[in-house]
């Protein structure tokens, strides 16, 4: 709520004093009394309502000439009804009483100004912002909260400057004030008032590098704007005239919630009184306005996808071939990235995640570009950044980074409900070693902090650390389905042996694994089911999907109903510092492509029975009847014997949750 300052009265002699309109003066009747004064009178012009308590309660009574006793629990307070057309055209008259003296006079002459800082604190998105409210300084989340909206300005309008829009110091253009939230003083004074008053619109120092404020020049064609506002920058006095004006500002975030900012920012206008210049400004009223940067929000499988990214390297022609039929078949665009921009870096899932930030009336896509710094790194800024499309990045540039560093290991859940806590934009997952020693690696703390500090997709952290790669994707997946809205999809040596020992059963002991893969051993399921190391080993696998198995019911509050098992079998081998990690021993189905209603599944050239591979077919007959269609896609050769699969080459955007993130309650 805005705060105005506290007059005092003295008797005999006029005083002087300024009320803002919306806003309760205090005036100070008790401390001023002459002595022997026992009660007191009021009378105000019909512009001033008075309103007078005391404590213990008695009954309120606005202007009048009743009498009311003096006591310490004394307190009156002025509201004025209009905005003055001269200075102190408003009057105040206090008569005191007492038993043995003659009543005394104090006078005092009021200004009425109208300030009011407004912008959209209803999250409405309308072009011109709601009038100033009580509590506008306050930022609450739900449907019914309050507190306006930020974006960080993180796409590039003009695609030829250097920088981000946010790292520069002017307004490109009409585009580039879309992506700024809009303020508006709204001052109406006397026409002398500004010449003993000064207001200063400030933010905090601890805030001033985190937002940069532009204010609109009056008379300016083309339209002007001057930066007043920002790093270095926490206040700036307004040169104003008096009388009945508007002034539009324009706010933009210059970064995102993180672990030292939580994303509150409060923009203030302060009324100073000048009139006596041998002695330092005097504080008369403050109205602040409270916004909340816009969280970086993830989007799950269960979103409609929209365009698709992929690297073109040397042995992947047929891969990019297989996946446009795809793309075509879900009405998704597809962006190839060319064979010498890849730099024979093909994994573009693990590169970067494509979300967004919203406020009320604009939602931008941004793209958080990985630490990891291969041969893509350049992808993010150079194909995606640019007007429309914002970028951001954390974690460490320059000192080493880890394999769990890449956003194969970032994933996001539908949107979930646990016991009575709702998760209307999901839950982000990443991978960490769950119990950590010299050789374990975990996600850098930077991007876990980052992800923390957005609160809307609360993480999950998942044991991963077992992969040679130490990616979620690499056992678990999410489809959309019609009832429950999801499916989770987990990797299961299980349900793989079980698979093989009903064919093996059935008479099928023969078929073989990998036939017609070129320079691969083929295998036959009588000696994979015979391979007591392999079964050991994918035992071991089994329990560390099993632990993030109970984590996931858990966290995301999901049943065994929820939860398909796909067959897959893992091989455990010696990483470069002798730990034995597990990969795929065939095509890693669970990491697959989501496309709505189309999955491209990695083709796992599984043994072939009746003239169809039984591993595809098992797929097929887990996942269909949920209404998916299964694509088995060939990625053995360019991706797979390099410990990755179709989901790891590719990359998705997709569209935003109609759920507005500021109706939930993190």
């Amino acid at each position: 709520m805005a705060q105005g300052t506290v007059i005092h009265v003295a008797p005999e002699q006029p005083t002087y004093g300024v009320c803002v309109l919306g806003i309760k003066t205090q005036l100070d009747v008790y401390s001023s009394a002459p002595k022997g004064c026992t009660s007191f009178g009021i009378n105000a012009s019909p512009g001033v309502v008075v309103d007078v308590a005391h404590s213990p309660p008695v009954k309120k009574n606005p202007t009048g000439s009743c009498k009311w006793p003096l006591d310490p629990g004394l307190e009156v307070s002025l509201r004025m009804t209009a905005a003055s057309n001269s200075t102190g055209d408003q009057k105040v008259q206090i008569s005191y009483y007492g038993p043995n003296t003659n009543p005394v006079q104090a006078l005092l002459y009021i200004t009425g100004v109208e300030i009011s800082l407004s912008a959209d604190i209803t999250r409405t998105g309308k072009a011109k912002p709601t009038k100033a409210r009580k509590n506008q300084r306050t930022w609450t989340w739900g449907p019914c909260g309050q507190g306006a909206i930020l974006l960080v300005n993180c796409d590039k309008d003009n695609p030829k400057s250097p920088t981000m829009d946010h790292a520069d110091e002017k307004v490109l253009d009409r585009e580039d004030l879309q992506d700024m939230s809009l303020v508006t003083l709204s001052t109406k004074t006397p026409r002398d008032f500004f010449s003993k008053h000064q207001l200063v619109l400030h933010v905090a120092r601890a805030e001033m590098d985190k937002v940069r404020v532009f204010q609109a020049c009056r008379g300016k064609q083309p339209s002007k704007y001057e930066l007043i506002l920002g790093p270095q920058q926490p206040s700036h006095p307004l040169e104003l005239p008096g009388g009945q004006h508007s002034t539009d500002f324009y706010m933009e975030a210059l970064t995102f919630p993180d672990a030292t900012f939580p994303g509150l920012i409060s923009l203030t206008v302060s009324l100073l009184d000048t009139s006596k210049p041998e002695l330092p400004k005097a504080l008369v009223f403050q109205d602040s306005v409270a916004f909340r940067v816009a969280p970086w929000i993830m989007t799950p499988n269960t979103q409609p996808a929209m365009e698709v990214y992929v690297c073109r390297i040397f042995e992947n022609e047929d891969f990019v071939k297989q996946l446009t039929a795809l793309t075509k078949k879900a009405k998704c665009r597809l962006t190839v990235c060319p064979l010498e921009e890849s730099m024979e870096d093909q994994w573009m899932q693990d590169e970067m995640e494509i979300g967004y930030i919203q406020a009320p009336h604009k939602i931008l896509p941004v793209v958080f570009d990985s630490p990891r710094n291969r041969g893509l790194k350049e992808f993010p800024k150079k194909y995606l950044l640019g007007p429309e499309f914002g970028y951001v990045t954390r974690g460490p540039q320059t000192e080493g980074t880890t394999d769990l560093d890449s956003f194969g290991n970032l994933e996001v859940s539908p949107p979930v409900t646990v016991g009575k806590k709702e998760y209307p934009l999901g839950r982000i997952l990443i991978g960490n070693s769950s119990f950590p020693s010299t050789r374990s690696r975990e996600m850098h703390q930077a991007l876990q902090d980052f992800l923390a500090a957005q609160q809307v997709q609360a993480p999950v952290k998942l044991y991963s650390d077992w992969l040679s790669v130490g990616h979620v994707d690499e056992f678990l997946s999410f489809v959309p389905v019609h009832k429950k809205g999801f499916r989770l999809l987990l990797a299961s040596p299980r349900s793989c042996y079980k698979l093989f020992q009903e064919q093996l059963k059935d008479g099928h002991g023969e078929a073989l694994l990998f036939k017609g893969v070129k320079k691969i051993k083929q295998q036959k399921i009588k000696d994979i089911l015979s391979n007591k190391k392999l079964r050991e080993q994918n035992s071991y696998v089994e329990s560390c999907i099993d632990w993030n198995r109970e984590v996931l019911k858990r966290e995301l509050g999901l049943s065994e109903r929820d939860i398909v098992d796909v067959p897959q079998l893992f091989q455990l081998h010696s990483d470069f510092t002798g730990t034995l990690k597990a990969i795929a021993f065939f095509p890693n189905m669970v990491n697959m492509l989501v496309l709505g209603k189309h999955l491209g599944i990695p083709k796992p050239f599984g043994p072939i029975i009746n003239g169809r591979c039984c591993l595809e077919e098992k797929v097929r007959s887990l996942l269909e009847p949920l209404g998916l269609h299964c694509t088995f896609i060939d990625d053995f050769h360019a991706y797979h014997v390099q410990h990755g699969e179709v989901h790891c080459g590719t990359n998705v955007r997709r569209q935003p949750f109609s759920f507005k993130w500021w109706h939930m309650v993190p």
